[in-house]
């Protein structure tokens, strides 16, 4: 099967911390692919370099064929993102909102009405398109964010953390929005997320990354046999150990930035 992302070597540092360490993977086209790790693994550190918003240290990237340092504009055209953070200017509606990203994307006016429509009618919410998002709850902001990721039609969905804090009726809504589109129009799907039965229910391969580093990475069956697990909970827990971590490379940078304000 035709893969659609291929990273090599990938490598990430700060200053002396090394984020992401010397990793590689491949994620064929029309896959449901997680990312799980404990906090500081270089989930997020990892997904920025793949989405072109952080340059590697070394290694490589192709997205969808484009190579993420020379083609920066194929590798964005081929993607749409869910940030872990909610990125909705809430001060806009929610037609509003989606009729600037696809702005973004130099799309036509009657194009991106039509398309808008749809994408709003998909997400159950083409009866609010005129409301200001400031009014919407966090589960309808998270179905708007994903509306807008898909106006271009991207080969591949990058999802962050995409159900964090969301009550599980809107979460399992939004799963099936995903799952249909996986299916309808075979794109790529690739989450990181803190809910591992969610990881184990939707994803056909898991890669479990720690310290910067792939442990594992293979279907939930397979994983769970090699260790003797009865949920990839249970294995995930053997293979990153029970310690509670403190901080993440990705808190760090984020504090440097900071301080430079």
């Amino acid at each position: 099967m035709e893969n659609i992302i291929e990273v090599k070597n990938l490598k990430k540092v700060f200053k002396n911390f090394i984020a992401v360490d010397d990793i590689g993977f491949t994620v064929a086209k029309g896959e449901i692919f997680a990312f799980l790790g404990p906090n500081g693994a270089g989930k997020t550190t990892t997904i920025k370099m793949l989405t072109t918003l952080l340059r590697p240290t070394s290694g490589s990237i192709r997205i969808n064929g484009f190579d993420t340092l020379n083609d920066q504009d194929g590798v964005r055209r081929s993607f749409g993102i869910v940030f872990q953070d909610q990125s909705v200017d809430e001060e806009l509606t929610a037609q509003e909102n989606m009729l600037f990203h696809a702005g973004l994307y130099g799309l036509a006016k009657k194009e991106s009405r039509e398309k808008i429509a749809q994408l709003l009618e998909f997400v159950g919410l083409a009866d609010r398109k005129d409301e200001l998002v400031k009014r919407f709850s966090g589960g309808m902001k998270r179905r708007l964010e994903i509306a807008r990721g898909l106006i271009h039609e991207p080969k591949i969905l990058f999802l962050d953390e995409p159900t964090l804090g969301l009550d599980p009726q809107t979460r399992n809504r939004m799963w099936e929005h995903i799952m249909s589109l996986n299916k309808e129009k075979q794109m790529t799907v690739f989450l990181t997320t803190h809910y591992i039965e969610e990881a184990e229910k939707m994803a056909s391969r898991v890669a479990i990354i720690d310290r910067g580093k792939i442990l594992v990475l293979d279907s939930v069956e397979k994983i769970r046999n090699t260790y003797d697990s009865q949920s990839l909970e249970e294995a995930f827990l053997k293979i990153t150990g029970h310690d509670i971590r403190q901080e993440s490379a990705d808190s760090l940078d984020r504090m440097r930035k900071f301080k430079k304000r």
